[in-house]
């Protein structure tokens, strides 16, 4: 099994994007077992296990998930491959590998790196022209903004444009205080700052002040404003639906982590 899974999920060009880049498409691997199943493992852990061996990583570490409800929507993504898997459509799975054998090792870098969106967020850089735009902008992120400043403590500065504007020293320590330390939650703030390029957005989904669906509609602003006015892409489109399920799979990681 260590063969099988470290060829389904090293090295695979699972992004539409980056797939057309390599003009490669990945080689699915037939689906080889019947059952995924939970299975309680040392420490308090809940491995998953396929026809009752044990799944590990691509570094051969046990796919463990903190809770059980977390491990059985990990369970369920491969009970819904077919014939094949697809580990493109496996997001959780490919987090929990991610947090397992990167963040685990890596936790202050990881923090760090959070950290250092907070100097050049998104939420900070507004459309000049034209003027819908820029509304829509601060229909979605001013509440954002509002939620850091009146809770965290961290007054930014925005500007118009894309020159970059510094950020008082402050304000980022003020927001870095609600970085999560658990491993788990942790992981999951880095890919949705990744995915959205927004600390702010990531921290407030963690925090509760904002839904998934809200927390992806401010991460689109510009990409949707580009779409209704030039018109819509299908590779975009295949690349904006992968970057969502891997949002939300980072959204359900904060909810059922503990």
């Amino acid at each position: 099994m260590r063969d099988i899974l470290e060829d389904i999920f090293l090295n695979q060009p699972l992004d539409p994007m980056e797939a057309a880049r390599r003009n490669a498409r990945p080689a699915l691997r037939r689906r080889f077992y019947e059952a995924a199943t939970v299975e309680t493992g040392d420490g308090g852990a809940f491995r998953i296990a396929l026809d009752g061996k044990p799944v590990r990583t691509p570094a051969r570490r046990a796919l463990a998930l903190p809770t059980r409800d977390l491990a059985q929507a990990v369970a369920d993504e491969w009970m819904a491959q077919a014939d094949v898997i697809d580990p493109a459509a496996m997001p959780l799975t490919r987090l929990a590998n991610t947090i397992i054998d990167g963040v685990s090792a890596a936790r202050a870098e990881v923090a760090a790196e959070v950290e250092k969106y907070l100097r050049t967020d998104l939420l900070f850089y507004r459309a000049e022209h034209p003027e819908a735009l820029a509304a829509r902008q601060g229909e979605r992120w001013d509440p954002i903004l509002a939620w850091a400043r009146d809770t965290l403590g961290a007054r930014f500065v925005l500007t118009a444009g894309i020159m970059h504007v510094a950020q008082p020293d402050h304000a980022v320590a003020a927001a870095a205080q609600a970085i999560p330390q658990d491993l788990w939650r942790l992981g999951a703030v880095s890919a949705i700052t990744t995915i959205s390029g927004s600390a702010l957005i990531a921290l407030a989904l963690a925090h509760g002040a904002l839904s998934p669906d809200a927390a992806w509609a401010a991460a689109q602003v510009d990409e949707d404003w580009n779409a209704e006015t030039w018109g819509r892409d299908d590779l975009a489109e295949s690349r904006n639906a992968f970057r969502r399920a891997e949002l939300l799979a980072a959204a359900k990681v904060l909810d059922l982590a503990g």
